[in-house]
């Protein structure tokens, strides 16, 4: 790969891995703690991940265990559960905070499966622009630099093919996380 296109290969494995981070937080039914991940906690008025200030544990497949590591954490941690758009309702017994998922629906399973389509269209989308930011720059420094049509050429080859590439990834993304969401 060219070093000149490093950077854009760099910004289509960014946009992977946040497909990957999204796709984490879509809940297929099976208790994943990286559900929680964008949930924030008020810790002595610092917003903090629930992970940095509980242990968290998948006793079930269908059940998180959150375990505070200060009492007085629990409120604050079911509170922020609550607010979030996670849709489940915690149980405490005073010490420890349990998330039980319920079975998702076929209907729910398929909506699931369309907001998982969807985000990996985004993705592409994403990966596609910068493509097209990529040829501008080629087609810049075919000029700046003097660069004869060939080289000009297979630069933008190599972009397609990291294109290709990237967009190859995500339909292997989407699909494998469609499978698990419509698994029962």
């Amino acid at each position: 790969m060219d070093a000149r296109l490093a950077t854009y290969e760099e910004k289509m494995t960014k946009t992977m891995h946040n497909l990957e981070e999204e796709f984490g937080s879509i809940r297929a039914g099976r208790a994943n703690p990286h559900v929680l991940d964008k949930i924030r906690v008020d810790y002595y008025g610092t917003p903090s991940p629930i992970q940095s200030v509980a242990n968290v544990s998948v006793p079930e497949p269908r059940m998180i265990q959150i375990q505070p590591w200060e009492a007085s954490l629990v409120k604050e941690i079911e509170k922020a559960i609550l607010v979030s758009d996670l849709g489940i309702n915690p149980t405490n017994d005073g010490k420890i905070i349990r998330l039980v998922f319920p079975e998702l629906t076929e209907e729910r399973r398929k909506e699931l499966a369309k907001d998982v389509k969807k985000k990996g269209e985004n993705a592409k989308v994403a990966i596609r622009n910068i493509r097209r930011d990529a040829i501008d720059h080629v087609k810049k420094i075919g000029k700046a630099e003097d660069l004869s049509e060939d080289e000009v050429k297979d630069l933008e080859d190599g972009i397609q093919k990291l294109t290709d590439k990237y967009v190859a990834n995500v339909d292997k993304a989407v699909e494998a996380k469609t499978k698990e969401i419509l698994t029962v």
